[in-house]
């Protein structure tokens, strides 16, 4: 996708021609070989051209016999020389983002292992994907994490294999006295729901002395048309509603705690969405990538109207995108048979691991250089600009008058 350039925004139309893949990243510069999109269609779409091949590129003359040129053979060295250093900086690449880490560092690492001891941090959708990956990272760090996960059960074996892969070899079982590491609750909550979510804080009132870090990770990609229990489209439902409806609900305790943070996940596609004040519940038009997209620039404007509603309370809150990462979020979306092989190599070579893809989650919940930050956008650990559309203050407030109401905030 190249460096972190703001690209126009494309219309509804054209992400009708296909379906975003994964959420999105900015791939390292690597010799010879550049990842760009497909500007004609949906921007998820990866085209990966290798230098001196491939779409828009020339094809070279044949050169004439006498005519000065060089030979056959030669030219033939040239071009095998130039595929094989090609092919050689790719592997170097791939090596060193693959077995090397992440150009991000582990926060726990270096000495930091009780960066979070002592403070409560709370995952939407942490049995999986981003959200575990977030977990892990965060009980090496010393957090008691709370698991709010709409099933359960998968919730509860998540946690299991946290535990065995978190906790020291031979060690105590996550817990106040587990040497280390923190400790670990699961508790149901469903953002499909709003009496789900009223329920879920209820129980996080009556049980939770202090909530440190609220980290809205969970969401839905890219479903079929569908709603939520309360009538709203899934994925605004979802992503933006049940999210709005949860931290307002616990604002309360985060600054009763405070300092704490507030650490939202949208994501790069939020550059193709708009809001439609006129049609949010995508009753009139339904495409599954553009409400995605509009799902997460609500996200955006939400953060940003929520830092200037929080300013003098010690409370900040932040958003981020994770880059293109690995997980399950793309399962509605469909990859015909014959393709698969293919998307999973280019999954596998330029999508981020969960881990990778976790790190600035795990940097805005606990890292001090962001300390009393608040509103800003970040991708990889560092600031990043947004589009206009996304700093409209008055798109802003609208969006959240509105959304008291539809939550019942409001009547």
């Amino acid at each position: 996708m190249g460096a972190h350039s703001t690209e126009a925004p494309q219309s509804p139309d054209s992400l009708n021609k296909s379906g975003a893949l994964g959420k999105e990243t900015t791939s390292p510069s690597m010799p010879h070989v550049a990842v760009r999109r497909r500007q004609a269609a949906c921007p998820s779409v990866l085209c990966v051209q290798v230098a001196g091949f491939g779409p828009g590129t020339p094809r070279p003359r044949k050169s004439r016999a006498g005519a000065g040129g060089p030979s056959a053979p030669a030219a033939m060295a040239v071009a095998t020389a130039a595929a094989i250093l090609a092919a050689l900086g790719g592997v170097l690449w791939l090596a060193a983002r693959r077995f090397m880490g992440s150009n991000v560092q582990r926060l726990h690492q270096g000495g930091d292992s009780g960066l979070m001891r002592g403070k409560t941090v709370l995952i939407t959708g942490a049995n999986s994907g981003l959200g575990r990956a977030t977990a892990a990272e965060l009980l090496r760090l010393g957090a008691r994490v709370i698991m709010g996960c709409r099933d359960r059960e998968r919730a509860e074996e998540a946690a299991g294999q946290l535990r065995r892969e978190v906790c020291p070899a031979g060690g105590p079982d996550l817990g106040p006295n587990s040497g280390g590491v923190g400790e670990l609750v699961v508790k149901e909550l469903d953002l499909a729901s709003l009496s789900s979510v009223r329920s879920f804080c209820q129980e996080m009132l009556q049980e939770e002395p202090r909530l440190d870090v609220l980290i809205n990770n969970a969401g839905v990609f890219q479903c079929p048309y569908m709603k939520t229990e309360d009538g709203f489209e899934m994925q605004f439902g979802v992503n933006h509603l049940g999210h709005f409806l949860l931290t307002n609900l616990l604002l309360g305790l985060l600054k009763s705690s405070a300092p704490s943070r507030i650490v939202v996940v949208s994501s790069k596609l939020y550059k193709y969405g708009d809001i439609n004040f006129e049609d949010l519940n995508s009753e009139q038009n339904y495409n599954k990538s553009f409400c995605y997209s509009r799902s997460k620039l609500a996200n955006i404007l939400f953060t940003r109207e929520l830092a200037r509603r929080l300013e003098g309370t010690n409370v900040t809150v932040n958003v981020l995108h994770p880059g293109i990462v690995r997980t399950n979020l793309g399962r509605h979306v469909h990859i015909p048979l014959l393709v698969r092989p293919l998307f999973n190599l280019v999954s596998w070579a330029f999508f981020k691991t969960p881990e990778e893809g976790a790190q600035t989650s795990v940097y805005l919940a606990s890292s001090p250089e962001v300390e009393g930050v608040s509103g800003r956008y970040f991708g990889d650990c560092k600031e990043e600009e947004l589009l206009p559309k996304a700093m409209d203050e008055s798109v802003a407030r609208k969006l959240w008058d509105i959304s008291e109401v539809m939550v019942g905030i409001l009547k």
